[in-house]
């Protein structure tokens, strides 16, 4: 008897099936901003057992977020209502916030730790508020203040401001202003605070993976990983290239570094001479390094 064909495929787990529905993701129309941050988490994780259906904790996330949102109560209008119900919820009733020794691990960057520990970055929490919100209809986004990561309610003319790694607390104008000064030394402007896409919020996830694993000599593979899925996105620093170079060649993978140099150098070469040659130079001595 013929087996029933019933259309599904079998899930591509290996990294670079990942790394193919990553880069799917970040370039389609909406992207769905919780996939795209547990596919960096899935990163981190290590290989999975044969046959498990669901071996980075992908869909348990994406249900967890479902069971989350259907938590909040019903009726809710008001920008207001919303960040309070979100702060009551997911701040009171289950403890979402941050501390200052987050900042230290590499797991306050991964959705899939955030959403077991309840613990992480601000932009970590503000994206499982964001979703947890999306997800039962709440009119929000992500907000990129300078040196801090909130989400905001509402028309982003006039939204409400709420804070995740303080629990959730809702900030007033004067206290927005207090927290940007507080971590740059510069008054926040009026137009700043506007809705962070998607991507750009993804690009910033990886730029704190990135600066975890700058300050962990030994942990090149991190870094390695988190520039790659950025190369991945639509809209990145070109320097990241580079920044590969470099990785390959310290993690002992002189030729392909060297080469990876060199395409940089010809790629920067009509507007940088003087950083290409140098770029050249570092390529020369990585090859030499096989000798």
């Amino acid at each position: 008897m013929d087996s029933v064909d019933d259309g599904a495929e079998s899930e591509d787990f290996s990294t670079a099936g990942r790394r193919a529905r990553f880069a799917e993701e970040a370039r389609s129309e909406r992207p769905d901003l919780a996939l795209l941050c547990l596919l960096v988490g899935a990163e981190a994780m290590p290989e999975p057992s044969p046959g498990h259906p669901d071996p980075y904790g992908i869909d348990a996330a994406q249900i967890e977020l479902d069971r989350l949102a259907g938590l909040l109560p019903h009726g809710l209008s008001t920008p207001w209502e919303w960040a309070t119900a979100l702060g009551e919820l997911l701040g009171g009733r289950y403890g979402f916030c941050g501390a200052s020794p987050d900042y230290q691990r590499l797991e306050s960057s991964l959705l899939q730790q955030v959403l077991n520990r309840r613990r992480g970055l601000p932009i970590l929490l503000s994206v499982v508020w964001m979703e947890v919100a999306r997800r039962a209809g709440g009119p929000v986004h992500g907000v990129a203040l300078p040196g801090h990561f909130v989400v905001g309610f509402g028309d982003p003319a006039e939204h409400v401001l709420a804070d995740p790694f303080a629990g959730g607390v809702v900030l007033t104008g004067e206290d927005a202003e207090l927290m940007v000064a507080g971590s740059t030394g510069v008054p926040l402007r009026e137009s700043l605070p506007t809705p962070a896409r998607p991507q750009a919020i993804v690009l910033r996830v990886l730029n704190n993976i990135r600066a975890w694993a700058s300050a962990r000599p030994e942990r090149t593979d991190v870094a390695l990983w988190a520039v790659e899925l950025s190369l991945l996105l639509p809209s990145h620093p070109a320097r990241l290239r580079y920044e590969r170079a470099q990785l390959l060649v310290q993690r002992g993978d002189f030729l392909r570094g060297a080469s990876e140099m060199e395409e940089y150098a010809d790629i920067i070469s009509g507007i940088e001479p003087a950083a290409s040659e140098t770029i050249r130079r570092d390529a020369r001595a990585a090859r030499a390094r096989l000798n």
